[in-house]
C-alpha cells in the first residue's frame, strides 16, 4: 500500500472518520493527517525494555525460554543469582549479562523482575525502587504485611515508579479485585499439595494448616503467595486451609468468595515446574503476560 500513493490517499481519507450511529467523529485535524508521509506511517517503533532478574530458578527459566523464542515483548538483559552458575546458565541463552552485584544492572534496566524470594523482596527492591526503576514481584508473599508493603508504595511514589504483581498460580484475581469493589462477605482458599512440595512425606491427607492468610504466609513463605495476592487484591483477610495430599499431583487451589457482587467459585489446578515442585508454571506464564501488558496498547481484564 506504501507504494501506491493514491491508494495510500484514500485509505488516510477513509480513516479520518469514525462513524458512530448516524454521525461522523472527527479523529484528528484533516490538514494534520494528510500531511503525513508514507515513511512517518512506517517509522522505527521505540526500542524494547529492558529486563533484569533476580533470582535464576524455575520462573526465571521459563521467561528466558520465552525471551530466546522472541515472546516476551522485551529484552532481557540482566541476570543476577547468589547461585552464579543459574544465572550463566540463563543469561547464555539469550546472549545476557551476570551482573555480581545486582545494583550493577540498575542503571541500564527499564525494569527488574523479582523471582527469588521473600527476603530478596525485603532485601532488594527498596534500593530498586530508590533507582527509579519498575519492578515485578513474584514473591508477592512479602507484603502481607501492611507496613513493610506501605513502605515501598512511599518509595515508588518519591521515585515516579511502580510495583508490579502478577495473577500468580490462580484465576480469577481480576474478579476478585472487581467484586472487591463492592462488599465482600466472605473469601476462603483451599489449597492442596503434594506433601514433597510442602517438604514432607506422608501416605495420609494432612491438614497442615487451618487458619487466616497472614499467618499462613508466615508459615509457609515459599508455598502461600497465592493467599497474600487474594488477601492484597480484596483487602480482606482470607480463610485458609492447606492440605498435603498424596493423592493429588498438582498443586490445586480452590477460591470461593461471596459478597454484594453474587458468588464466585474458581479451581486451579496447576502443572508445577520439572525443576521446583513448589512453582506453578501458571505464576511463570502470568508474569510473561503482565510483561506483555505494559507494551499493549489494549488491554483486556481488571
Amino acid at each position: 500500500m506504501l507504494n501506491n500513493p493514491q491508494g495510500t490517499e484514500q485509505l488516510m481519507e477513509e480513516d479520518l472518520h469514525i462513524s458512530c450511529y448516524d454521525s461522523d467523529i472527527p479523529v484528528i485535524d484533516e490538514d494534520q493527517y494528510k500531511s503525513r508521509s508514507t515513511v512517518e506511517l512506517g517509522k522505527k517503533q521505540p526500542s524494547p525494555m529492558i529486563l533484569g532478574i533476580i533470582g535464576c530458578g524455575a520462573i526465571a527459566s521459563i521467561i528466558t525460554d520465552f525471551a530466546l523464542e522472541g515472546k516476551l515483548s522485551a529484552e532481557l538483559k540482566y541476570f543476577y543469582d547468589t547461585d552464579l552458575d543459574r544465572a550463566r546458565e540463563l543469561a547464555s541463552k539469550v546472549d545476557g549479562m551476570v551482573v555480581l552485584n545486582f545494583e550493577d544492572m540498575l542503571n541500564n534496566v527499564d525494569l527488574v523482575i523479582e523471582a527469588a524470594s521473600p527476603q530478596a523482596v525485603i532485601k532488594y527492591v527498596p534500593k530498586i525502587l530508590r533507582a527509579g526503576k519498575d519492578v515485578i514481584i513474584m514473591s508477592i508473599g512479602a507484603l502481607i504485611g501492611q507496613n513493610f508493603r506501605e513502605k515501598l508504595e512511599k518509595i515508588a511514589s518519591m521515585n515516579h515508579c511502580n510495583i508490579h504483581t502478577p495473577s500468580g498460580a490462580i484465576v480469577g484475581l481480576d474478579g476478585i479485585k472487581a467484586a472487591s469493589m463492592g462488599k465482600i462477605t466472605n473469601i476462603s482458599l483451599l489449597t492442596r499439595k503434594p506433601p514433597e512440595s510442602l517438604g514432607i512425606s506422608t501416605d495420609e491427607e494432612i491438614v497442615l494448616y487451618e487458619g487466616k492468610a497472614h499467618d499462613a504466609v508466615r508459615k509457609f513463605p515459599m508455598n502461600m503467595n497465592v493467599a497474600a495476592a487474594l488477601s492484597i487484591a480484596c483487602k480482606k483477610e482470607v480463610n485458609v486451609k492447606i492440605i498435603a495430599d498424596p493423592s493429588v499431583d498438582c498443586n490445586c487451589h480452590e477460591i470461593h468468595v461471596t459478597g454484594e457482587f453474587g458468588e464466585l467459585t474458581t479451581t486451579t489446578r496447576n502443572v508445577n515446574c520439572t525443576n521446583n515442585p513448589k512453582t506453578s508454571k501458571l505464576a511463570a506464564y502470568s508474569a510473561i503476560q503482565l510483561i506483555k501488558n505494559l507494551n499493549n496498547q489494549i488491554n483486556v481484564g481488571t
